[in-house]
């Protein structure tokens, strides 16, 4: 038995699942997520918790019964508390600015990169080096995150650039000094 899979997933005050054959959709303070699991996982709402099981022991079965169980207790999670992610722009005149639900970042290049927010997602700026992107859906908060990342990666010999706030990068040293032949 999945040790994930068979755990009940307990839903907060608030929070209103419904069950509609193999649809499931969660309504919370956050927003609304719906998402069609496999239609061979058993979801069952029991008063205030949902349960997933699976029809036998087969490996598709055993594989996406933790996987049903986490993404649909994801949702209930999204929808009640929402998800964070924060980044960190690093280096001289790096900076990210924003502008209604446009991301404005000066990140070296010898123009501004534009990012517009996407539906479900809130971008904050509460310093010119942090963003923080936020939303209900995990999978599209770190999507996007993934994203904006992206312009412009952390480099191993400075550190400039964009990167998670808990990334550790790590550091090269440069050429070796005089020397040679």
């Amino acid at each position: 038995m999945s040790r994930i899979g068979k755990l009940p997933i307990v839903i907060p005050a608030g929070v209103d699942v419904s069950i509609d054959g193999s649809t499931v959709t969660v309504k919370g303070p956050k927003g609304e997520l719906s998402r069609t699991v496999h239609s061979n996982m058993i979801v069952e709402k029991d008063g205030a918790t949902v349960t997933v099981k699976r029809p036998d022991d087969t490996k598709i079965n055993r594989s996406l019964h933790g996987l049903t169980r986490t993404l649909i207790a994801n949702m209930v999670y999204g929808v009640n508390e929402g998800f964070k992610k924060e980044l960190e722009i690093n280096g001289v005149g790096y900076r990210a600015a924003k502008q209604g639900n446009q991301l404005v970042m000066n990140i070296g290049y010898s123009h501004q990169v534009f990012m517009d927010e996407p539906e479900g997602i809130t971008i904050e700026v509460p310093a010119p080096n942090k963003i923080v992107v936020l939303g209900a859906d995990k999978q599209k908060v770190g999507q996007f995150a993934a994203e904006i990342r992206e312009k412009r990666p952390p480099e191993p010999y400075k550190g400039k650039g964009i990167k998670y706030a808990d990334e550790v990068i790590r550091r090269k040293e440069g050429k070796a000094g005089k020397g040679g032949k």
